[in-house]
């Protein structure tokens, strides 16, 4: 083989190793982006709306959700008591409640979630000492569907309140003397928490230049530290998953002077941007 030969073939050996190293970083980046998975918080507190019933016992022996992400699959939460959760709904009144589950699953589109009941469910009316069995339909013991559609933002806080109306929820079967228990229940929504975003930077001959791993730190108005964050290689920062109200944010870095805020008004279910924010050298 000339050397002119094994210079070509050493040449394009080289280059494909390269391009194989290549595509093994962009693939290794792309696994990076493919395993973050953000998540958001979800409570399911359930109320009642006021009754005609001294008691209306109910076994609730699963709660699942279904999202986009989740395809046809049915998830369970895990509530913290585990199950089965027993509850006499006519307690969930004059601001009582019950939380089922408090959690954190995968955002996105949260479609749908159900309470899969036992057959162990039983009602106690005026005028009678014993209780009585509540016939479930079987539909209903292999879940009673409740539909959300809602969207799940990346450390967002979402409380569903399921609003249980028990007074349309249980049908007397003719004379028969049974009841059968066929839930109505609304779904109301309440987003939790609001997020603070910003840009870090300091001047540099007159060139604004990123400062990354800076702390950013979250106050109340009365000086308690929330939470904090760190600034990414671009100086962003984003702190997510704030309760509605006003904050201060400070950030102390050596060799800087010390940044505090003005006042910052946070919204559930918005980011609050606060533009660029400049360190000054001591």
């Amino acid at each position: 083989m000339s050397l002119t030969s094994l210079r070509t073939t050493m040449f394009i050996s080289i280059a494909f190793i390269a391009l194989v190293f290549l595509q093994g970083c962009s693939d290794d980046k792309t696994d990076d982006i493919n395993n973050s998975n953000p998540t958001s918080r979800v409570q399911f507190i359930l109320v009642d709306d006021p009754g005609d019933y001294l008691e209306v016992n109910v076994e609730i022996i699963d709660i699942q959700y279904k999202a986009e992400s989740t395809g046809e699959s049915w998830i369970s939460l895990t509530p913290e008591s585990g199950y089965p959760i027993n509850v006499d709904l006519t307690e969930l009144v004059s601001g009582n409640s019950l939380l089922l589950a408090d959690q954190l699953i995968p955002s996105g589109l949260l479609t749908q979630v159900r309470l899969v009941l036992s057959e162990n469910n039983t009602l106690l009316i005026e005028g009678e000492d014993d209780l009585i069995h509540l016939t479930t339909p079987s539909a209903q013991q292999s879940g009673l569907k409740l539909h959300l559609n809602e969207e799940l933002e990346p450390g967002f806080s979402y409380t569903f309140i399921l609003d249980w109306v028990v007074q349309e929820s249980i049908v007397e079967a003719g004379n028969s003397g049974m009841y059968i228990l066929k839930p109505v229940i609304n779904v109301n929504t309440e987003v939790n928490s609001g997020s603070i975003s910003g840009s870090v930077i300091e001047m540099i001959d007159d060139v604004e230049t990123a400062i990354e791993n800076v702390i950013v730190e979250v106050y109340t108005t009365t000086d308690e530290l929330v939470t904090d964050s760190l600034t990414d290689v671009n100086g962003d920062f984003l702190i997510q998953g704030l309760e509605a109200g006003i904050y201060l944010l400070k950030i102390s870095r050596d060799g800087y002077i010390d940044y505090v805020s003005i006042e910052i008004s946070v919204t559930p279910g918005n980011i609050t941007d606060t533009g660029i924010i400049e360190l000054i050298l001591e």
